[in-house]
């Protein structure tokens, strides 16, 4: 991986793209975060939540909106309960991702779940297990078998000593031709004495997984991947918060978050995989890098793979123009093509959708991205916001852009 590792160069503002606010902060000290599925296989019927932070990784709370016509107009706000006092402590509930099933026509919400003992987030590391919405009945995604259940979802899934979640908004499913919907989540790894693997003692380590689901008897029925495992000397964090991809040739790729917040020394990269058995057995993680092998720098962020009707996969993401330390810097966020025949991005197509400004602070993060494709126009959607988390209060607006391609 020897050689310049760069950003594109920057250009002034595309015409392209178009930007708007979505939902304004209600006060200072809080930020808002909003992304929108269209929910029935066509026509213009929306969804829209709305969560509220005003600490990391806690929503304080949400809000859902409904749209008849592709998001011209929102139906009044409805809170949704995000937390909920227990005596073993504090439940806590975050909304995800959505999507519409072709095959059945129903509209699946995910959100992840768990009582955190003393509200510490860290606490969901292991605690945090997947449940799902549908036909208005809440369902938690369990695998087949009898050895499964609420406390032992899926294998190496011990609630109070791990945990399976959905790492953010952009962890979108992926509904294969034959039927099956992939999810892809995130796990605890546990030792040999059933304890948390944190071998850097990095803020979090993960495992990537792919949750696969199948309608049976008018349910879901789950099964799970072999975990796709990252190299701690290379990523101090292992792997997280993957998105999901096919390409002709019928091979599913996953582009994944990856850190070097223990090692600041490493270059921060993203990192791929990919699977020829339909999403259960996946190659060894690699630096993802562009067409002519050229690595390039990327913090530890989610991002998004988007199939779209002109048949090109586009995938949307933070690629910096020097070595990101952990999760910094969050910006700039940019557009580009996946080549189909390689899975690697092509950088002659990146496009930069925004970044920060001379005016803000460098605490900005753009985030939580969660694209989807306008019925209407064929425009890319994303739902993204301009965030700044500073000690004493966090702030920031929830935006939509809007690009052609």
């Amino acid at each position: 991986m020897a050689g310049a590792l760069c950003a594109p160069k920057l250009a002034a503002a595309d015409p392209r793209i178009s930007r708007e606010v979505f939902l304004k902060s209600p006060m200072e000290g809080t930020a808002v975060m909003a992304a929108a599925w269209y929910t029935h296989t066509k026509g213009g019927a929306m969804l829209s939540v709305e969560t509220r932070y005003s600490r990391s990784d806690t929503v304080d709370v949400a809000y859902y909106r409904t749209s008849p016509d592709h998001g011209k107009n929102w139906s009044p706000p409805t809170e949704q309960r995000t937390s909920e006092r227990r005596p073993d402590g504090m439940l806590r509930r975050h909304p995800r991702t959505g999507v519409v099933d072709p095959t059945t026509g129903k509209f699946i919400e995910f959100f992840v779940q768990g009582v955190l003992p003393t509200d510490d987030p860290l606490e969901g590391m292991r605690r945090w297990n997947i449940f799902y919405r549908v036909d208005g009945n809440h369902h938690q995604a369990i695998q087949q078998g009898p050895e499964f259940n609420a406390e032992h979802a899926f294998p190496g899934v011990y609630t109070g000593r791990s945990m399976v979640m959905l790492g953010d908004v952009a962890s979108v499913p992926l509904v294969l031709r034959n039927g099956s919907i992939l999810l892809p989540a995130v796990t605890t790894p546990l030792t040999p004495e059933g304890k948390p693997y944190n071998p850097t003692g990095g803020y979090t380590y993960t495992d990537a997984l792919v949750l696969h689901a199948r309608w049976r008897k008018g349910g879901l029925e789950w099964s799970s991947s072999e975990p796709i495992k990252g190299d701690p000397a290379l990523a101090t964090r292992g792997m997280d918060e993957p998105t999901l991809g096919q390409l002709p040739d019928g091979r599913i790729m996953m582009v994944l978050r990856g850190s070097n917040d223990k090692n600041p020394d490493l270059p921060a990269y993203k990192w791929v995989s990919f699977s020829t058995d339909g999403g259960f057995h996946w190659t060894e993680p690699r630096p993802w890098t562009y067409t002519n092998g050229e690595p390039f720098f990327s913090p530890s962020a989610c991002s998004q793979l988007l199939p779209h009707s002109n048949g090109k996969l586009y995938w949307l993401g933070h690629i910096a123009a020097t070595n990101a330390r952990g999760n910094r810097p969050r910006y700039p966020v940019y557009l580009g093509e996946v080549d189909q025949r390689t899975g690697l991005l092509r950088r002659e197509t990146l496009l930069r959708i925004d970044d920060r400004q001379a005016d803000d602070d460098e605490i900005l993060m753009l985030y939580s991205l969660c694209a989807r494709e306008d019925r209407r126009d064929h425009r890319i959607c994303l739902q993204m916001s301009r965030l700044f988390a500073f000690p004493n209060a966090w702030r920031g607006d929830a935006l939509l852009y809007r690009i052609s391609v």
